[in-house]
């Protein structure tokens, strides 16, 4: 009869015992399964990333114009948001000179101090601008907040052409103070016999 120490050495030796690690069936599947795992990830960020993208994008144009507003209220001073439809962006010009003291339009030495261009997004575009019931789809347009934090009443389209995704920012005129429509919004531009 054989004892405990003489069986072990028995059965390490026994078929499919001695196994160190993975075979490549093995790790063939569990690739498998990650790739598969990683598309519908990755599928699903992409649907949701969009009007993320977008969302962020209208936040940070109504910050900037929620600040240019407040400057120009606490300092009683009139300033501007310059957009450039042609290359995407926006900027805000200040009251200041590059120069110092108070700019001038009069005085062809003075230069304008204005901050560096704030680019939207990848895949948002601002598709035109309304001011006064006029669009216009290229270009540079300025609008401007008073000292009483009154502005150029205008309207900002933004858009994700990929995903067909729209979305309108309305700069009201008396007040400064914004609205937000979901899709393409234009209000009519008032009538003279609409103030009989």
């Amino acid at each position: 009869m054989k004892t405990a120490r003489q069986l072990v050495p028995a059965l390490r030796r026994g078929a499919g015992t001695n196994r160190a690690g993975f075979s490549l069936i093995e790790l063939m599947v569990v690739g498998l399964i990650l790739a598969t795992m990683a598309v519908v990830a990755g599928s699903s960020l992409d649907t949701f990333l969009p009007k993320q993208r977008l969302g962020t994008a209208v936040r940070a144009l109504t910050e900037e114009l929620r600040t240019l507003r407040s400057e120009a209220i606490s300092r009683s001073l009139e300033y501007y948001i310059e957009y450039d439809i042609d290359e995407n962006r926006y900027r805000r010009l200040t009251p200041f000179a590059l120069q110092g003291g108070v700019f001038n339009e009069e005085d062809t030495s003075l230069e304008r101090y204005a901050t560096p261009w704030t680019n939207m997004p990848t895949g948002v575009e601002i598709t035109a601008i309304s001011v006064a019931g006029i669009t216009y789809a290229d270009g540079q347009i300025c609008s401007r907040f008073n000292g009483r934090g009154a502005a150029s009443g205008h309207t900002v389209f933004l858009a994700q052409p990929k995903y067909e995704n729209t979305y309108t920012i309305e700069i009201l005129a008396l007040t400064g103070t914004f609205k937000f429509h979901r899709g393409v919004y234009e209000r009519d531009a008032p009538e003279d016999g609409d103030f009989e």
